[in-house]
């Protein structure tokens, strides 16, 4: 084994989550595919696998350290990119159903092939704008726990999340510098999408030290019917 799955490994083991050879080689393919793929369309700006491991798949997990994942059975990540933090999380908890939402199709045929290569069940792509696949009634108020990492500011992101979980639910936006600001001005947002902020957690990744935060949001009823607004409304004139 590597240095790098070396580290990894005894971190997540750390933290109560163990994974298998298969799970190990899962990640390690997730890798290759990116870099691969990101020669042809922009993914990431991190391609090292040191960073990869750290600053994508370390930190996607890290949502499993103030949550019990076990508990979870639906995950609906927003915005996803190139899979973060959901196909992570995947990884390790195979037990999820994952829903990815993301408005760029390129991006969602790169998932979508590495959910093959990987081998993972119970992941459905979604190429479309959360604003639109809010209204749904497949995913309107449908999700165990939302997430959203590294996306858009609060105010506007809780319009694009919130309608996907559940009463009941959590969203869970993953930030990197101290949200306070952030979670100030979002306050009418969550009063108007009929949530409530429980708690943030901070912590740093392991190396680099760079600071991380995980806002945890509870949906306390259903989606009022006009939200979300038409898409590119919820950033350009988010609630506040």
């Amino acid at each position: 084994m590597n240095a790098t799955k070396t580290w990894f490994v005894q971190l997540l083991q750390e933290r109560g989550v163990a994974l298998s050879p298969l799970q190990l080689q899962q990640f390690a393919t997730y890798y290759e595919l990116l870099v691969s793929w990101n020669e042809k369309m922009n993914l990431t700006g991190i391609t090292e696998r040191e960073a990869v491991y750290e600053k994508h798949f370390y930190d996607s997990v890290t949502l499993s350290f103030f949550m019990d994942m076990d508990k979870v059975k639906s995950l609906a990540d927003i915005g996803s990119g190139a899979g973060f933090p959901s196909l992570p999380l995947k990884i390790c908890f195979p037990h999820l159903k994952v829903t990815i939402v993301d408005s760029l199709n390129k991006r969602i045929q790169f998932l979508q092939h590495v959910v093959e290569a990987l081998g993972l069940k119970d992941v459905s792509c979604v190429h479309g704008r959360a604003e639109d696949i809010g209204r749904l009634d497949a995913h309107r108020d449908a999700y165990d726990v939302v997430t959203a990492r590294a996306v858009a500011r609060l105010s506007g992101l809780n319009e694009l999340s919130l309608p996907f979980a559940k009463k009941g639910g959590t969203f869970a936006s993953m930030k990197g510098a101290d949200p306070a600001e952030e979670t100030a001005e979002a306050k009418r947002s969550l009063i108007e999408l009929k949530a409530k902020l429980v708690q943030t957690h901070h912590l740093k990744l392991p190396f680099e030290q760079s600071d991380r935060h995980i806002i945890m949001m509870e949906k306390l009823g259903a989606t009022p019917a006009k939200y979300p607004r038409k898409a590119g409304l919820p950033l350009k004139q988010p609630i506040i």
